[in-house]
């Protein structure tokens, strides 16, 4: 079987990351998977790049600029945004017409229009498509954020100025996804019960399976270490407490940075002693800008794309701290997890799915920076900890491992062929 993984990137953001994994997860257990990537970032073979690079770009640039004209010439919501007006066809390379399966991913931003979509779905080739997000589910929003207009129809955007309107950018949007859908087999596939959950509420997804299969990970790469080694490594103090914070722009508001400086602040107030205990490690671009907002000492450590680095900062730590405000199921978590780090974060989206409750780690309430708070001292402190460090480690042996993963996957490939070929 030859499966074809489609993503914007080949190792930039969460997508790219777990479509990786899943490609290395296949390709190790069996199946000949290989990836189209608009942005292709190493000299893997089994990574195609699309060829035309101004092309793409100015593929990205006029869905930009369509975009920036509909929000009134405001850049702050330009990026929460994707209408998928421009894209590239590629039905006719190689690589497609080769592929027994067509596994799409995060394909925004410039990589497929709707018409391409619609040009693959009609095709006659089986179509996987995995959501990192709700956006499949939407016209344009990629995390809906309390909004339920995806249930019944979008219009009247909160992302549009003014609210929008009936016929708004939104509600056009919706239609063409309605027409790209409409009478076409597509197997639809969420990485948590979640998301699962609000895909199948979409009125845009009524009619097309919606399953679950988490996101892959390597546990011979993740996996635990001497801690003091990795501190020395990455020069973080080996007689403090080490709570650490992940995200590729840890300014984001919806990785939720503000909760964890107002958790952080709390413990101190409470626990004066925890400022010569404890030390904040701050891992993701625009780091450096955090130092000053936190009541512990903070080590920015930037943004670091190489993975043996990425590793060794886990092991460091003692604790990995999310507090996303909505999230999917977070790389990072299962990450953390594999290499023996107990986890805190709100119960939203998937991540309760991921930790379980004083088992691995602590789920706090949402949006309760309290609760976050103690959450962090449970684990730093009054846990049994080597208890719920094993734990992580068997969560993400038992759950997401690449075997487990590319099992899954395959069933569900061997399902959508079957039906495919029935149907014709």
């Amino acid at each position: 079987m030859k499966v074809l993984i489609v993503n914007t990137s080949e190792k930039t953001g969460g997508a790219a990351v777990a479509a990786h994994r899943l490609m290395d997860a296949l390709n190790n257990h069996g199946v000949k998977a290989r990836m189209l990537v608009r942005d292709k970032e190493t000299d893997a073979l089994t990574v195609v790049g699309l060829r035309g690079k101004w092309r793409q770009q100015w593929h990205f640039l006029w869905e930009r600029l369509v975009i920036f004209l509909h929000l009134h010439c405001n850049r702050q919501r330009l990026f929460e945004i994707d209408i998928a007006n421009a894209g590239t066809d590629i039905t006719g390379l190689r690589e497609f017409r080769e592929a027994d399966v067509i596994h799409l991913h995060w394909v925004n931003q410039g990589m497929l229009s709707l018409g391409v979509i619609g040009k693959i779905l009609r095709s006659g080739k089986p179509v996987v498509w995995t959501m990192h997000d709700l956006w499949p589910a939407t016209a344009i929003c990629h995390y809906a954020r309390g909004c339920k207009n995806y249930r019944t129809g979008c219009a009247h955007c909160r992302l549009l100025p003014g609210n929008g309107s009936a016929n708004d950018l939104a509600s056009r949007v919706w239609r063409r996804k309605q027409r790209m859908l409409d009478g076409q087999d597509i197997s639809f596939v969420t990485c948590s019960q979640w998301l699962r959950g609000e895909a199948r509420a979409s009125a845009l997804l009524q009619g097309h399976r919606v399953t679950s299969i988490p996101n892959a990970i390597d546990t011979r790469v993740y996996c635990p270490r001497d801690k003091q080694e990795a501190r020395r490594t990455a020069g973080l103090p080996a007689d403090r407490k080490v709570i650490l914070f992940v995200s590729q722009r840890v300014t984001d508001e919806r990785k939720g940075m503000n909760y964890l400086t107002e958790a952080v602040r709390l413990m101190v107030s409470d626990h004066p002693d925890m400022g010569q205990q404890a030390v904040i490690a701050i891992l993701g671009g625009h780091s450096e800008g955090l130092a000053d907002q936190l009541s512990l000492p903070v080590h920015p450590l930037g943004y670091v794309s190489d993975e043996r680095q990425i590793v060794n900062i886990y092991r460091a730590a003692d604790v990995f701290v999310t507090p996303s405000l909505e999230d999917n199921l977070p790389n990072t978590i299962m990450e953390a997890m594999a290499c023996g780090v107990p986890c805190v974060g709100f119960k939203v989206g998937g991540i309760p799915e991921e930790i379980d409750h004083q088992k691995n780690g602590y789920v706090a309430r949402y949006r309760d920076a309290a609760d976050l708070a103690r959450g962090i001292r449970w684990v730093l402190y009054d846990s049994a900890y080597a208890t719920l460090s094993q734990q992580a480690v068997t969560k993400v042996a038992h759950s997401y491992s690449q075997q487990s993963v590319a099992l899954r996957y395959t069933e569900l490939y061997n399902e959508t062929i079957a039906q495919k070929h029935y149907k014709l």
